[in-house]
């Protein structure tokens, strides 16, 4: 099984491995792929896509807000013939500041509706009101104290990511999005599908008609999306994570669009990598754990593999992999192979069969 999905289109697979801007492309009639740059992230750009309408566009996702995005996105819809005040619905698949970040600089200039999974949208007051993220720093510190990381460290991780924070329009979305829901886009048969996990009120968007899945962070072409433990998750998001993947490697699907990298066919074979991948990581996490007198998370998290030494890691992204394997943890905790001694910091203890 590959590391790599299929790719629908080689030419886009291969700008993503150059590093390269993939170009606009119409993916279907009716039917635009743009991509969006994205500053200070490995990731490079978003991919918006733009599903043609009487009357105007509907574009999934929307990318940061920064003056480069929003000229990008308005160039991608001049090639197909559009401009950004054409724009009638911004459908955002989860809250993070590149996909829902520049969603509310479109609603000010084109009078577009959001709209969000209610479990996101009760998230967007603390996260991007400023008068309520100061408690949501102090919570991510606590956090990362019961963890085990040491206290300086903690007060600087837990504030690491207001340093994106001015890339986001603080927006209220004007609709709520449920599981199972259709979208009222003439000439499209698109359903909301709820896929928690990555966040808790992530969404994908099912074309049954085009056999299309609009897949967002939920299953990508060749990294696996981050699915963490925060003061903002749901207890136990890698349980919730897998049983989403699980349900849409069901769907009948001949193509999946993800938010980043590039298009691929091969939707069954993907998702069951990702799930081995978390299985592997669930037998390391138990295994190094089971080799302690009881670790904390933050000790664990440097013991594991990841795609670069652990030293080299930017702290910011140390802080996401802490929260990774917290969540890994949780879930080993909640099927019954670890134990958690609570207290600041939290110990984990292998149970014995």
């Amino acid at each position: 099984m590959s590391k790599l999905a299929k790719p629908a289109n080689p030419s886009q697979r291969d700008a993503w491995l150059d590093k390269r801007l993939p170009d606009v492309e119409q993916v279907r009639p009716g039917l635009w792929s743009i991509p969006v740059p994205i500053p200070i992230n490995p990731l490079r750009y978003v991919l918006v896509y733009a599903l043609e309408h009487p009357g105007g566009v509907t574009i999934i996702d929307a990318g940061w807000n920064t003056d480069e995005a929003y000229d990008a996105l308005a160039a991608g819809l001049a090639t197909a013939g559009y401009q950004i005040t054409d724009i009638k619905a911004v459908l955002v698949t989860h809250i993070h500041p590149d996909h829902y970040g520049l969603a509310g600089r479109i609603r000010e200039n084109t009078g577009a509706w959001i709209g969000l999974h209610p479990a996101d949208a009760a998230l967007v007051h603390d996260r991007y009101d400023e008068s309520a993220i100061d408690d949501l720093v102090a919570r991510e510190g606590a956090l990362l104290r019961r963890c085990g990381v040491p206290d300086l460290t903690a007060q600087e991780l837990a504030g690491a990511s207001m340093m994106i924070r001015h890339l986001v329009t603080m927006a209220v979305p004007d609709r709520l999005i449920d599981d199972g829901q259709h979208l009222d886009i003439p000439g499209w048969d698109l359903q909301a599908r709820w896929t928690p996990g990555h966040s808790p009120g992530h969404l994908c968007f099912v074309e049954p008609t085009r056999r299309l899945l609009f897949s967002g962070d939920h299953v990508l072409s060749k990294i696996t999306p981050i699915v963490a433990v925060h003061p903002q998750s749901a207890p136990n998001p890698l349980a919730d994570y897998l049983d989403a993947l699980r349900g849409i490697a069901k769907l009948d699907i001949a193509e999946v669009l993800p938010a980043h990298e590039y298009r691929f066919t091969d939707l069954a074979d993907r998702v069951n990598y990702v799930v081995g991948h978390h299985e592997d990581r669930l037998a390391e996490v138990a295994t190094t754990v089971g080799e302690s007198d009881g670790m904390t998370c933050w000790e664990l998290a440097s013991q594991l593999t990841w795609s670069r030494p652990w030293d080299t890691i930017p702290p910011f992204m140390q802080r996401s992999a802490n929260n990774e394997t917290l969540a890994h943890l949780v879930w080993l905790e909640l099927d019954g192979k670890l134990t958690r001694t609570p207290g600041e910091p939290d110990l984990w203890h292998r149970n014995k069969l």
